[in-house]
């Protein structure tokens, strides 16, 4: 039996993606999940999917909605009790030339990522303060620690996670609550299909050429898969993580060594 079992763990965008690994992953280790997103029907296939074990429970919300995910919240602690683990996962990225970067775009992207990171923590804080102990994990990407053409509002808000992390981290060791980022790079997902798709668009490139293109400074030469990403997470959970805090792991076949 893993030394997590019984626990509770709130994974947001857990439908698909990421998300959806990482609440498998979890579930596997004897967790009970609550996968949080907008789609209900999404999330509700990927729970159908999970070990009755985890006792999968399906909560929606806009993560940049402040009231909508209060009210998450307080559904998922009336099924499960107090959130042990939360992964930050959910995330939009839309491209766009800086000049073309309007407002609503920007505070889109801003509000997702890093203010929803934002909401949905400051729901669990209180509760592992109390009890001594807790895990957070966030989501950012390899767009948080280094720059990127055309992206300039998915920068500023990963970065804007990483340095979130850093500071709860700082802040709240000495509470027994770790706080890590996992930044994946371009990883097998819809995102990355939407990528590879604008490329095309764009380029009038295959799609074997684009995504050759994406990869080129790739040392692994491939992309990351979803569940490489799940096993990091899973990992920052364990007992033998207590001391682990405030880092930023990167996955990403070597292409950003920092």
């Amino acid at each position: 039996m893993s030394t997590l079992a019984g626990r509770h763990a709130l994974v947001t965008g857990g439908g698909r993606g990421i998300g959806a690994a990482v609440a498998g992953a979890l579930a596997a280790e004897g967790i009970r999940v609550t996968l949080l997103g907008r789609e209900r029907g999404v999330l509700e296939r990927h729970a159908a999917s999970l070990p009755q074990s985890a006792a999968a429970h399906v909560v929606v919300a806009d993560v940049a909605d402040e009231a909508a995910v209060a009210a998450a919240f307080a559904d998922a602690r009336a099924r499960h009790g107090e959130v042990d683990i939360l992964v930050n996962n959910a995330g939009i990225a839309l491209s766009r030339p800086f000049a073309k970067l309007d407002a609503a775009t920007w505070a889109s992207v801003i509000g997702v990522n890093l203010t929803g990171t934002y909401h949905c923590t400051r729901e669990v804080v209180p509760a592992m303060i109390a009890a001594g102990r807790g895990r957070i994990v966030n989501i950012a990407s390899t767009a948080g620690l280094v720059g990127g053409k055309y992206i300039a509002a998915y920068c500023a808000s990963k970065h804007g996670v990483v340095g979130l992390t850093r500071a709860l981290a700082t802040e709240l060791a000495a509470k027994g609550i770790t706080v890590n980022a996992v930044c994946p790079g371009f990883t097998e997902t819809a995102m990355l299909d939407r990528a590879v798709s604008s490329i095309v668009a764009n380029t009038g490139r295959t799609e074997e050429a684009a995504a050759a293109a994406i990869l080129t400074h790739n040392p692994l030469g491939r992309f990351v898969r979803p569940d490489e990403v799940a096993a990091a997470v899973v990992w920052l959970c364990r007992p033998e993580a207590d001391a682990i805090t405030g880092q930023t792991i990167v996955i990403d076949g070597g292409e950003v060594q920092h």
